[in-house]
């Protein structure tokens, strides 16, 4: 199977039209006012299609979109808005290299679920050379036993020149669940098929938390009370302290 978000780019934004952005939105902005700090320039971390990074800069941020899928990022760039143009630069989350620090670095949507667990440290260690110290990170995860209530399940989004199967198989050894996708699209009188495979990982907010804290975060806080919470999300914060 072709890599994550290859064919799938093209159509993602459709899929994922009853995402509530805003919300994400408001909720990385009740803690920057919560924390009480000055919130400027953010990283948006795995920003795929840049949905987010383009709302984020129409509130008057200075945007960076860091992602590792070339496909994802044409659909960013692409992207008109009467906002300043955010920076998207193609990289591996753990191999993120900016030009100078941000106040904050969020990732959205499942983003740090598609880390695998032995990237997890330098993925945090890269945050914090590029978070300036006392800014935050915060980003949001899908519950293990989430993941683990879809095993088995198969999904179908469908529209007049569209059809996109999943299925959901949850592999207990090495903790992840996997999605088969099977993408149809019309192409004239006919369908042109296109798959590719998506793992994403089970990981634990207690194993996040120490990850973080080994990695010179603190005040770690787990938040249940967020967004899609209905949907097994749950949110992360973490302060960079203030040690160079």
């Amino acid at each position: 199977m072709s890599a994550s978000y290859g064919p799938l780019a093209g159509w993602y934004d459709r899929l994922t039209a009853d995402v509530p952005y805003g919300e994400f939105a408001d909720f990385y902005e009740r803690e920057f006012a919560a924390d009480g700090g000055e919130f400027k320039a953010l990283l948006d971390l795995c920003c795929g299609t840049g949905t987010l990074t383009w709302l984020l800069a129409e509130r008057g941020y200075d945007m960076i979109g860091a992602d590792a899928s070339p496909d994802m990022l044409m659909q960013a760039s692409a992207k008109a808005s009467s906002a300043a143009s955010p920076l998207f630069l193609c990289q591996e989350a753990a191999e993120l290299d900016l030009y100078g620090t941000v106040d904050a670095a969020v990732c959205s949507l499942d983003g740090m679920d598609y880390i695998p667990p032995e990237e997890l440290p330098e993925v945090f260690r890269r945050l914090r050379l590029f978070v300036r110290p006392q800014g935050l990170v915060i980003f949001d995860i899908k519950s293990p036993d989430w993941f683990r209530s879809i095993d088995g399940e198969v999904f179908v989004d469908e529209s007049r020149d569209m059809l996109c199967l999943w299925r959901a198989d949850f592999d207990e050894e090495e903790n992840c669940i996997c999605y088969g996708m099977d993408i149809f699209s019309r192409q004239g009188r006919l369908w042109r098929r296109e798959s590719e495979e998506h793992i994403e990982y089970a990981h634990s907010p207690e194993l996040l938390r120490s990850l973080l804290e080994e990695q010179g975060f603190e005040n770690v806080r787990i938040i249940y009370d967020c967004p899609q919470a209905e949907a097994g999300r749950i949110f992360m914060t973490a302060k960079r302290n203030a040690v160079y």
